[in-house]
């Protein structure tokens, strides 16, 4: 292990490691590629520590956009060196790491560009009894220190959308990646440094949930925590808050509807991409698709089409679409999902075929409507179509799960397209493109068990920063 590059833990500038190591392993070929220290429960705390201290002197805005315009330019200039680790570390194939880490430039530029627009309102005080001579307004001051906790499917450009709102509403950050995928976010960390970044406004704590997410969360110097992950996680962190603030980005089931009079070809083709981009393992990747039955084998054909195009296998091979999921026993599972679908009615009409961590583009027809697939987040590239006649209770089946993260539509008729998007209960409602669609810079949360709180840098600086109010009676009124 000797040989391989270390990922350590952050703490006050210092890179820290610990006798407790773990390897990390390229998805697909097994070998391993890195050595990761987990921290310590104590570590844990000193990481806060000095976060706590290092919050008492925020930066003045214009330095924030400094330090995170130029991070930005950092990751543009080392593009293609921070997308191959993340194929290696993530098991995504090339040409999506080399998008997420073009996504990574926008999201600390649009970071940087909300920490010089931070603002207030005025409170028209006047207009109360009593109050007409006063003067009242609004100011946004920082929470303190932001604790965030990010999943192994984005991991650099997740981290950024964490780490980038933090610093720009002037916050100290120590960060937990997944024990999955630790490089691309020391490599983040590690540019914030270079670029500038006062060392106590970052850190950085390796290891799994429990024991390190766990005292990150617990430790009630955390003023705000940021989460992505499983809705069981999410749920934990937010029993052990109490009155601390978070936003938390948890699971869905997610949605697309396919109206009888959408362009087809363009849905199909969209569909494809957002159900088996990154092997299906996003929380927004297409699930659940209900296609009108008089256009759905046409849609199948068209679906099944676009599938059959992707290149699976080696994600580092330029040409490869699809690599492995995140581990073996994760593509297990979709297969095991799969097959008890089929014991249960299901029918398969493409894929379904399983090679190690890798899952083959699997489409479904005839699943039973309490099915897994159906119910639950599969996290993996299996999708079932499920033609529908009436659109009214195609909306209630779609609202039908504890889940509301985002939803697709697909239609050329803009009654129907503003209808659905009022009454689908999604914290976005995507139309003419699939549930999976996200830009950077839009406010991106759910509602019921998909979480709470927004992110995207604007929505993410107000939330983790305090609304104060300023009230002024001039002296002698």
């Amino acid at each position: 292990m000797t040989d391989l590059p270390t990922v350590a833990n952050l703490i006050n500038g210092e890179w820290l490691t610990t006798g407790q190591e773990r390897l990390v392993h390229h998805k697909f070929t097994g070998e391993p590629i890195a050595v990761a220290s987990d921290a310590t429960v104590e570590m844990v705390g000193e990481a806060v520590s000095v976060a706590r201290e290092a919050s008492r002197t925020p930066l003045e805005p214009l330095e924030r956009f400094e330090i995170l315009r130029t991070v930005a330019g950092m990751i543009a200039d080392n593009r293609e060196r921070l997308a191959l680790d993340v194929v290696r570390e993530s098991g995504f194939s090339l040409k999506d790491c080399l998008g997420d880490t073009d996504r990574a430039v926008q999201t600390m530029l649009t970071s940087a560009e909300e920490a010089k627009r931070i603002d207030g309102s005025v409170v028209p005080i006047q207009a109360a009894p009593g109050f007409a001579h006063r003067l009242a307004f609004t100011v946004r001051h920082p929470v303190g220190v932001v604790g965030a906790i990010t999943p192994f499917n984005s991991p650099l450009n997740t981290v950024a959308h964490k780490i980038g709102p933090a610093l720009a509403a002037g916050n100290a950050a120590v960060v937990k990646p997944s024990p999955f995928t630790p490089v691309a976010a020391a490599a983040l960390c590690r540019m914030l440094l270079e670029a500038g970044l006062p060392a106590g406004l970052i850190g950085l704590v390796l290891g799994p949930g429990d024991p390190v997410g766990t005292a990150l969360v617990e430790d009630e110097r955390v003023d705000f925590v940021t989460f992505t992950g499983s809705t069981a996680a999410g749920k934990a962190i937010s029993a052990k808050l109490g009155m601390r603030r978070a936003t938390m980005e948890c699971g869905n089931v997610s949605a697309t509807i396919v109206c009888r009079d959408a362009d087809i070809p363009s849905a199909a083709q969209q569909c494809a991409r957002g159900a088996f981009r990154k092997s299906g393992q996003v929380c927004t990747s297409v699930q659940r698709l209900y296609v009108h039955a008089d256009v759905v084998e046409e849609f199948l054909d068209a679906l099944s089409a676009a599938a059959a195009k992707f290149v699976v296998g080696d994600p580092e091979d330029p040409a490869t679409d699809i690599g492995p999921m995140i581990s073996e026993a994760a593509a297990e599972r979709a297969e095991q999902w799969v097959e008890a679908a089929v014991v249960q009615g299901a029918r398969v009409f493409a894929g379904g075929k399983r090679n190690g961590p890798v899952m083959n583009p699997t489409i479904l027809v005839d699943v039973p409507s309490r099915a897994r697939l159906l119910c639950e987040e599969a996290f993996a590239p299996v999708v079932s179509v499920v033609p529908f006649d009436d659109l009214d209770a195609t909306i209630e089946t779609v609202n039908d799960t504890p889940y509301g993260l985002q939803a697709g539509v697909f239609t050329r008729d803009l009654n129907t397209a503003l209808s659905a998007a009022q009454r689908l209960r999604m914290g976005g409602v995507v139309i003419n493109s699939p549930s999976s669609t996200r830009a950077d810079l839009m406010p991106y949360g759910g509602v019921k068990d998909s979480g709470y709180g927004v992110e995207g840098p604007r929505y993410a600086v107000r939330e983790m920063s305090e609304e104060r109010l300023i009230l002024i009676e001039p002296a002698g009124a």
